[in-house]
């Protein structure tokens, strides 16, 4: 009896297990091969916070044009590290621009960091030699959320980020996740899209969604097998009952039957 009732818990165990979970890029073959190359350059958008630094071979040069601690039209969130620490940053306004010291309004909106900094380079050159100019996204975050084994925020501290990459910050899909519907919700002028990504298919490596933006949110769709296991569990739960209570019976009367039998 015992043997009985353990085959039928271990069926009913397996026939929950079932889940959605298939192999990325399904459709790549074997052999090798190559794909185009994407875009990967992070634009600046409104509300980005930028850590601008000018260096020159004279320090003292370029020190007009950093940021001191004390300014009170800068962002007071700093980058974490020592290096930072001596200035604020820039917080993009609602029109794309920021207040550059010496130089003033800068329509930013648009550039990649590479771009800006060039640019500024250009601008402070014509009065201090060689200046150096490094410019930094340091507000570039991305959430993973729903059928993965740790939804998390995560802060890109470059400025390259793949939909793969995400994933596996957040240690890669459950069982249940659909790897054929990812749903990637993107701000893109001032509205909210959404887009459905296919992770069996290699044309995502290829897509002007695989490599993500600022503030970009990759929600992964539960599949079919963990939208009916709560409902499964709640009836097994009482089919189980039912069935350990018969063969509970079923063990009693033939333990009497063997007695009387003796």
């Amino acid at each position: 009896m015992r043997k009985i009732f353990s085959i039928i818990l271990t069926m009913l165990i397996l026939c929950g297990c079932s889940s959605t979970k298939t192999a990325y890029f399904e459709d790549l073959n074997q052999s090798s091969g190559s794909l185009g190359n994407l875009d990967y350059e992070i634009r600046i958008e409104p509300a980005d916070e930028l850590l601008i630094t000018v260096t020159s071979e004279v320090p003292e040069a370029t020190m007009m044009y950093n940021l001191p601690m004390t300014n009170p039209a800068v962002s007071s969130s700093l980058k974490s590290s020592t290096a930072t620490m001596q200035q604020q940053t820039y917080i993009v306004d609602k029109g794309g621009d920021i207040n550059f010291p010496i130089i003033g309004k800068l329509h930013v909106e648009g550039m990649t960091t590479k771009a800006l900094a060039d640019e500024l380079t250009k601008k402070i050159a014509q009065d201090v030699e060689a200046p150096y100019v490094r410019v930094e996204l340091i507000n570039f975050k991305v959430k993973v959320m729903g059928e993965v084994m740790k939804p998390t925020s995560v802060l890109v501290t470059g400025e390259r980020m793949s939909i793969l990459d995400a994933l596996a910050e957040a240690g890669d899909m459950t069982i249940y996740g659909q790897r054929d519907n990812v749903l990637l919700i993107r701000e893109e002028n001032g509205v909210k899209n959404y887009y459905r990504i296919d992770l069996t298919k290699s044309d995502i490596l290829e897509s002007p969604y695989f490599y993500l933006k600022q503030n970009d949110v990759i929600y992964v769709q539960p599949g079919k097998g963990k939208s009916g296991q709560a409902d499964f569990n709640q009836n097994n739960t009482y089919k189980v009952s039912i069935v350990s209570a018969i063969i509970s019976g079923i063990s009693v009367i033939a333990s009497l039957v063997i007695a009387l039998t003796r």
